[in-house]
């Protein structure tokens, strides 16, 4: 994976988060900044791993350590889903 410096403009108070050093800490910035175009739809959690360099499974753990979910459905829509899921099997038997 090919790396390139960029220079970004923050708040003077960030920068003591920003510049910790570690490879656990660069790639859970990295994901971060990556995770408003999962959100929007831009590009899919496969693709933010594959920049990122790392497997699929291991960015939607990440994610969800951080208290993001890989589901992004209400109690209802679930239980939408489920129902007709149920609506189906019904009628398949």
């Amino acid at each position: 994976m090919g790396l390139q410096k960029i220079e970004i403009t923050i708040p003077e108070a960030m920068v003591p988060f920003v510049l910790v050093a570690g490879d656990e800490v660069q790639l859970r910035q990295n994901a971060m900044l990556l995770y408003p175009y999962i959100q929007d739809g831009t590009i899919s959690h496969g693709k933010a791993a594959e920049i990122l360099g790392i497997h699929k499974l291991d960015l939607i753990t990440l994610y969800g350590k951080l208290g993001m979910p890989y589901f992004q459905e209400s109690k209802e829509e679930l239980e939408e889903d489920i129902q007709a899921i149920r609506n189906v099997r019904k009628n398949v038997v």
